[in-house]
């Protein structure tokens, strides 16, 4: 029972409002009360013998659980029954509590549901907002209360509704993230509807219909952890942070087979990105003295030669644990020996004297499972020739692994396929939706993973439903979604939060030495595009300059897709453009050796049948299902004790 005291606990069924549920239970309380004094306390103890479920929750359990606000006041369980999601809130609060969804994370265009137990009744309510923030009542009532109890310090609230309710102020529930919104106030609603909440309220961006880990560890592992030492944090926006590592020793083969974050505490917001490279194993100890800024002129020569992502986490993420069949293979003579752990720094505000320890931390068994996991990075290759133009409501990006690389690295190494089971999509600031696109022989294959409402602040690995097969041959699209409406110029792929990046890590087995599969527009017919004839040759300087025409002579090509008029029309037409363009490939293996398709261009994919996703079905309305989820006798005894406790001022 939330807080440790006794409290009025009111299972409920059916549409509830402010009032009576569904099943009656002051009649049922009643009822309850005159079988007490006729038949005593032996009632009492007949009613401990039953199922404990009724005095603290529904019964119901909740796979996922996390807090939503800092003070540890509002916490949010969720679980998926078929096409319903069901959910428990558990605050600290003897008024109502508030919760929903929002495309932004504010009150805006808010899907919305109130609940809590006035005068001993539990009460649920359906509102919506609309663009101006104001709160309505929805006509279609689709949230369903199961369980309701308050005591001297909490309201737990249970309740459930459709994934798809088709109504057009409640918001489907896809495997896209989701912005919560919370709120809760000391009182309950009057007449006129609840009261402002003042600062009880914030957001968190979750995936809610993430699949259930099918494996819980449940031995206490070992571990080690490779965390950066002190870290000085540079006064400017963004700092890429690179430190090698060496792996621990081991004398037969391990499998890491769940890996977490370290995230110095405050600093949530500060690291907002961390990838592990594998290096060449030719070093000796003496590359581990120091970190350095990465991609920077003066960093050591070991870090070009770490080329194979082998994971990576997102700011937000929590955890990853491999499936039972799968691990990250250390100790054998192809495993990783060196290692190059890169922190992306976001510090917008430039904040002084910034300190950081941050790291990764790896449980490891000699329990070792079928297969070795592998890494593919796959999306745009991160270039200045990733172009979007400015003041652009939607811009489309796609970053291909190409038929032809496939071909020949899955060719070569897995004839039969690798099979993956979990995606990482990474994109910047402006990206608003990501998709990994699938294709076999000209027809789209189901969406291997996707995220249209991606938020920059939370991004992390998505566990596949099922696995999906890539074979020789097939093509993958990592495609972008990106809002520029903001921004006066240009915008260019790039290490920077400013910058963009179209990126989907994909994690699968068994290992094949493929390590990235992307690609990149040419740049010479994006530039045709605005005018450009010429340039200086041979390219001496970076950026490369333009020789003709006049009007952008002597610029960068930077500064001459900057000069030129971007209209919303020219926007479009250039995305039509980009689409349609050869793409250079990269085909790389590991300890930074290359496929032979390496460099080499390809035309995007001649996709002759489109995936055509079922349409979404519809639930029925909760009003005419029963969802009683307790027994009667039970209900009973739970009314007849809260009736007591209430009597005793308990």
């Amino acid at each position: 029972m939330v807080g440790g005291d006794s409290g009025r606990a009111r299972p409920a069924s059916g549409r509830s409002q402010v009032g009576l549920p569904g099943l009656r239970p002051p009649v049922a309380a009643a009822q309850v009360l005159r079988d007490t004094r006729m038949y005593g306390w032996p009632l009492l103890v007949l009613c401990a013998l039953l199922p404990a479920t009724a005095a603290g929750s529904s019964g119901r359990s909740y796979p996922h659980r996390v807090v939503l606000d800092p003070e540890g006041k509002y916490w949010l369980l969720w679980g998926r029954q078929g096409e319903r999601l069901a959910f428990r809130l558990e605050v600290r609060t003897n008024g109502y509590v508030g919760f929903g969804f929002s495309p932004t994370g504010t009150m805006a265009a808010a899907d919305i549901v109130v609940g809590g137990v006035a005068h001993g009744r539990p009460y649920l309510q359906d509102y919506f907002t609309n663009a101006d923030k104001e709160l309505e009542k929805d006509a279609q009532q689709d949230y369903h209360l199961d369980y309701a109890m308050e005591n001297s310090t909490h309201t737990v609230i249970e309740f459930s509704r459709d994934l798809h309710t088709c109504d057009a102020n409640d918001k489907s529930l896809t495997d896209s993230t989701v912005r919560v919104i919370w709120a809760y106030h000391h009182e309950d609603p009057g007449e006129s509807g609840p009261k402002y909440h003042d600062s009880n309220r914030g957001t968190k961006s979750l995936r809610l219909l993430n699949p259930e880990k099918a494996s819980v560890l449940s031995t206490v592992l070992p571990y080690f952890d490779l965390v950066n030492q002190n870290v000085p944090i540079p006064n400017k926006g963004t700092t890429y942070w690179c430190q090698m590592f060496k792996i621990p020793i081991f004398q037969e083969k391990h499998h890491v087979i769940k890996v977490e974050p370290i995230i110095e505490r405050g600093h949530e917001s500060l690291v907002h990105h961390i990838l592990l490279y594998q290096c060449s194993s030719n070093f000796n100890d003496s590359v581990l003295d120091f970190g350095h800024e990465c991609y920077h002129p003066n960093m050591p020569d070991a870090f070009l030669t770490c080329e194979t992502v082998i994971f990576a986490w997102g700011i937000g993420g929590e955890g990853f644990t491999y499936p039972p069949h799968v691990g990250l293979s250390l100790g054998m003579p192809p495993d990783p020996r060196y290692v190059l752990l890169e922190v992306h720094y976001d510090n917008p505000a430039r904040k002084k004297g910034l300190i950081d320890s941050s790291g990764l931390r790896f449980f490891h068994t000699t329990d070792t499972r079928r297969y070795d996991a592998g890494v593919i990075e796959a999306g745009l290759w991160v270039s200045l020739f990733h172009t979007i133009p400015p003041g652009m409501p939607e811009f489309r990006s796609e970053g291909h692994c190409t038929r032809e690389c496939l071909e020949e690295a899955l060719g070569t190494e897995k004839p039969s396929g690798i099979h993956v089971f979990a995606v990482l999509l990474h994109a910047h600031l402006s990206g608003k939706g990501i998709r990994l696109r699938h294709f076999r022989k000209g027809e789209e294959m189901q969406l291997l993973a996707y995220d249209d409402d991606y938020d920059f602040n939370f991004q992390e690995f998505q566990y596949l439903r099922e696995e999906q097969t890539i074979l020789p041959g097939d093509n993958l699209i990592t495609e972008c979604r990106y809002n520029t409406k903001d921004r006066a110029a240009m915008t260019w792929g790039g290490l920077s939060t400013r910058n963009e990046m179209c990126l989907s890590y994909l994690l699968y087995y068994p290992r094949i030495n493929l390590t990235r599969c992307t690609s990149i527009p040419d740049i010479m017919d994006q530039l045709q595009f605005i005018g450009v004839k010429e340039i200086y040759r041979p390219v001496t300087t970076w950026p490369f300059i333009i020789k003709s025409p006049k009007q952008y002579r002597n610029l960068s090509f930077m500064d001459a897709m900057n000069k030129f008029k971007w209209t919303k029309k020219e926007g479009v037409s250039f995305n039509k453009l980009v689409l349609s363009l050869p793409v250079n490939m990269r085909c790389s293996k590991a300890d930074n050796a290359e496929w032979s398709i390496q460099g080499m261009t390809a035309l995007p994919p001649d996709i002759k049948k489109p995936y055509k996703a079922e349409p979404l079905v519809c639930g029925t309305s909760a009003s005419s299902r029963l969802h009683g989820v307790f027994p009667l006798p039970l209900l009973g005894c739970s009314l007849l004790l809260g009736s007591m406790l209430s009597a005793q001022g308990l």
